[in-house]
């Protein structure tokens, strides 16, 4: 069973907004059975960005599924801000995924019947918020994605990569505390790849946890520690070197 050994939270630094604790996932049984998942441990900060690698088959999306409330572990936990997902209500984990999570999906997921503007506004009008506001808000985050003239455009009318930037916008809109991406610079070119992880270091350096699911090494090099899985176990951890020590209990590995 791999680990990452996350260690108590230090005095002085604020609690994880994300923490996985023993978390396995096992899909089928018997001879179908197929361990996606194997004793994960892993805590991740304010302020930081995780990178997860790994190559197809390794347990990425799954560990991202979980951590936000998409799916359900075979065994373990999952804590967001203080919350137990594992033991809350469905209507208490949709309550926090609305609040506090951003989730970019590899393949978009934006409602067709929807504008990117309404795509972007939607998490916010079903917490509560107006939507008049909701859509300034979502005007907001498309013009830093470059988007602003497709704001009233469905997502039909619009490419593979510029449909990503507007699922990009959709996790970041809010206060959202942890923002969890599969891949969310698969679609894009160097450039506007580079422009969106900018986009989430400047989300983490605000104070938000994110978990970025990557191939890239190029990407991954602006995370604060890359964790590289394989067959659903961590094989080794990289801590950046301004990074703080105590992230990975002390040492870079």
């Amino acid at each position: 069973m791999s680990s990452l050994n996350t260690p108590p939270t230090p005095p002085g630094r604020p609690a994880p907004v994300l923490l996985l604790d023993g978390l396995t996932r096992v899909h089928g049984s018997g001879a179908t059975e197929v361990h996606a998942l194997r004793g994960i441990d892993l805590a991740v900060y304010p302020g930081e960005l995780v990178a997860v690698m790994g190559p197809s088959g390794s347990g990425k999306s799954s560990l991202l599924t979980l951590a936000g409330g998409l799916d359900a572990p075979t065994s373990g936990r999952v804590v967001v801000e203080g919350t137990d997902l594992t033991a809350a209500s469905r209507k208490q984990v949709a309550a926090l995924r609305r609040r506090s999570i951003g989730y970019v999906f590899q393949d978009y997921n934006l409602i067709p019947a929807l504008t990117a503007a309404e795509n972007v506004a939607l998490p916010r009008e079903l917490d509560g918020t107006g939507s008049r506001t909701a859509r300034r808000e979502a005007i907001a985050l498309l013009a830093e994605m470059g988007l602003e003239q497709l704001a009233d455009r469905f997502p039909d009318e619009m490419s593979g990569g510029q449909q990503q930037r507007v699922a990009v916008a959709r996790a970041l809109v809010g206060d959202r505390r942890l923002v969890l991406a599969d891949e969310p610079t698969g679609a894009l070119d160097s450039e506007t790849g580079e422009a969106v992880l900018a986009l989430l270091r400047n989300r983490c350096d605000a104070g938000a946890a994110c978990v970025l699911v990557t191939h890239e090494a190029r990407f991954a090099s602006w995370a604060d520690r890359v964790v590289s899985v394989r067959d659903g176990s961590v094989v080794d951890i990289t801590l950046r070197p301004s990074a703080d020590p105590l992230l990975t209990g002390g040492t870079a590995q």
